[in-house]
């Protein structure tokens, strides 16, 4: 008896949860209101447009000329506030030759990123430490599951362009190189994490800013 109780009210709860999906098309971001884990507060459906809907900020090629020789653009809520709860975003990858986008992961996001123009390798990093390579040409693909180690370089000799849609409205990145040496973590506590020389560790924050 007492097992039925708890299955029907599962069995409720989770009507409830679908009924209330089927409801609610969407639902806008208002930056002004409060957010949550699940994302920001809705916007009054009364002052939603089309325009919420739509984003321009990908158009526009990005400025390369920085130490990765890359420009990554994205459409995260709530810059497009019209992908919130949606659980999807996208980004724009502007590559000059020898461009990189490092190490890193999205913890709250798988990847599929499609090239539109030039020449990337591309590849992630599994948690038993198999690595996947691929060289993608203008029209392929390539998928990096969440939360994994996973990069993205020009081996090119001309400029690259790619576009990523994540998982998620706004999927989070953490940058290896910017973690390690961008931060403060002290330069001896990093030589005994990763077996880098002092002096090289050093430089490296000098070059990304971090503190010693």
């Amino acid at each position: 008896m007492k097992m039925m109780i708890i299955n029907i009210f599962f069995i409720l709860s989770l009507v409830s949860s679908i009924s209330f999906a089927s409801v609610q098309d969407f639902c806008v971001a208002d930056p002004s209101g409060p957010q949550g884990p699940s994302g920001f507060s809705c916007k009054n459906p009364d002052q939603v447009t089309a325009n919420d809907f739509a984003f321009s900020g990908l158009a526009k090629a990005g400025n390369t000329s920085n130490m990765i020789k890359t420009a990554v653009t994205t459409g995260f809520v709530p810059a497009f506030s019209g992908v919130n709860g949606l659980g999807i975003s996208v980004v724009r990858l502007d590559l000059a030759a020898g461009g990189v986008v490092p190490l890193h992961i999205h913890r709250g996001a798988s990847e599929v990123l499609i090239v539109i123009e030039g020449t990337i390798r591309g590849g992630f990093i599994s948690s038993d430490n198999k690595v996947y390579l691929k060289t993608l040409q203008k029209g392929e693909v390539i998928v990096f599951p969440q939360g994994l180690l996973h990069f993205a370089l020009n081996n090119g000799t001309g400029p690259a362009l790619a576009f990523a849609a994540l998982g998620s409205s706004n999927p989070g990145v953490q940058l290896v190189p910017s973690a390690l040496f961008a931060s403060d973590l002290p330069s001896e506590l990093v030589e005994a994490t990763t077996f880098l020389s002092r002096e090289e560790i050093k430089r490296l924050k000098r070059v990304f800013g971090g503190s010693n």
